[in-house]
């Protein structure tokens, strides 16, 4: 079919798709962690046994009490710790974020299709030596000690939970409680403890009121992250956002059932202006259908492109920052172009995975595996505009029925994802004054043959 584009339409058509069969709707809107309260950011670059954490926390308050307790596999040392800017993190929320997508019927009564659309617009810790003989009685050794950006960290050993607890608590740390059982765990697992607090004097050098992304590269045969630390404090659910950077795939859940989240549905088109509110009911009906929390995969698709796009695929320089360390296999510039590019190599992979847990649900840390595979999937979710102009054909009382029985299935449907009630839904229809039904009460089929000619008689 032709399709007639207005001018900057066609410029962004031309951008985005790559192939005749490409998405021809329009992005308008994202979901992105903005939504969601008491949120975590997480970006893993993994492949083979090496992996680079990424982690970026959503701490609001007074810097002197942050602090940050993480598991890891091994003893870090100062060159495999790196401090990134948000902006990196904020970037991949925003190109794998969810996404609302519109489309425009055309005229019934032309075989043309016009498609017109917008973009919317998501005190310095240093051991002394009497410290260090302390440590060591409570049976905690101090592997590693850096300071890097506006992070002062420790890495820390220990031999049983009693004392590690005792040193955190003696040192400033406030420990939750029910910290012993969990910190005994790890120390049976033979993990080490990486502790960050913020150096106030560099974090006022640097300025700005967010503290930045910390960046751990470790090598390790164990692709997991530890999450139980985080449940002891938490003031009821959590969501953490997983991003697994690979280059042969999907990442997954294996201790967990990674289920993919409801997409590809058609919804009433007062959702444009409600979409936030509407992600976040879906998102909760959804996982309470599995018991209130979940592992739900919400995106999946080669870095080179998009379709539609939430926002630009990342640069080069951008995943060399985040640690997408095979990339220097390959001297071509163009192998990560900054704008969808048919036919690019693809050797980076991204997974969104959003996890909404607590420790009852999630009693043990997540364990992904890559799984190889490279089909698409992302959070997506449509409306479909009636066609408004006059129609002057037989076929026009035919389309305007099929226009309603279309968004009666858009009501249910939206019903079903959020449990709203069908009776709100259209009395939000019609409050809207968007996306009502057409009037069929008298319609070609309610008169007699000589009208359909002579209307006017």
């Amino acid at each position: 079919m032709k399709l007639i584009l207005t001018a900057s339409a066609a410029l962004a058509l031309l951008a985005l798709a790559p192939s005749a069969n490409a998405f021809c709707g329009f992005y308008v809107a994202k979901a992105d962690t903005d939504l969601f309260n008491s949120s975590s950011k997480v970006a893993l670059v993994r492949d083979g046994d090496r992996t680079v954490m990424t982690m970026a926390n959503d701490y609001q308050g007074d810097p002197t009490e942050f602090a940050m307790v993480i598991p890891v596999p091994t003893v870090i040392t100062k060159d495999q710790v790196h401090i990134s800017e948000a902006a990196l993190l904020e970037h991949l929320d925003a190109y794998t974020a969810p996404r609302l997508v519109e489309y425009f019927d055309s005229d019934p009564c032309n075989d043309l299709i016009t498609v017109t659309g917008s973009r919317l617009k998501r005190d310095r810790l240093t051991a002394s030596a009497p410290e260090m003989e302390e440590s060591k009685a409570l049976g905690v050794t101090i592997e590693e000690q850096f300071s890097v950006g506006e992070y002062d960290i420790l890495v820390l050993s220990a031999t049983e939970s009693d004392g590690l607890q005792t040193w955190l608590d003696e040192n400033g740390y406030k420990v939750p409680e029910g910290a012993k059982q969990t910190l005994g765990s790890y120390i049976k697992q033979g993990m080490k403890f990486f502790v960050a607090k913020v150096n106030l004097e560099e974090k006022a050098r640097q300025g700005g009121e967010m503290l930045r992304p910390i960046a751990v590269a470790f090598e390790s045969p164990k692709f997991t992250l530890p999450i139980r630390l985080g449940t002891l404090n938490a003031n009821g659910d959590q969501d953490l956002f997983v991003y697994t950077l690979t280059r042969k795939g999907k990442v997954e859940t294996t201790n967990y059932r990674t289920m993919k989240i409801p997409s590809d549905k058609e919804l009433p088109i007062f959702i444009k202006d409600d979409f936030g509110d509407f992600y976040k009911d879906m998102y909760a009906t959804t996982a309470e259908r599995e018991g209130g929390h979940g592992v739900f995969m919400e995106y999946a698709w080669d870095m080179n492109w998009c379709d539609p796009c939430a926002a630009d695929p990342m640069s080069r320089d951008e995943l060399q920052e985040l640690g997408v360390f095979w990339m220097d296999e390959s001297n071509d510039p163009s192998i990560l172009p900054r704008r969808p590019s048919p036919g690019a190599a693809q050797n980076v992979f991204v997974t969104r995975l959003h996890v909404r847990y607590d420790a009852e649900s999630f009693p043990e840390d997540l364990k992904f595996k890559t799984t190889g595979d490279q089909s698409n999937f992302q959070g997506r979710y449509i409306l479909r505009h009636a066609y408004e102009g006059e129609m002057k054909c037989d076929a026009a009382d035919a389309y305007k029925r099929d226009v309603n029985k279309r968004k009666d299935e858009e009501v249910k449907t939206l019903a079903n994802l959020t449990n709203r009630s069908t009776g709100d839904i259209r009395q939000k229809i019609k409050e809207s004054g968007k996306g009502g039904y057409f009037d069929v009460s008298k319609t070609a089929k309610d008169t007699t043959w000589w009208q359909k000619i002579w209307p006017s008689e």
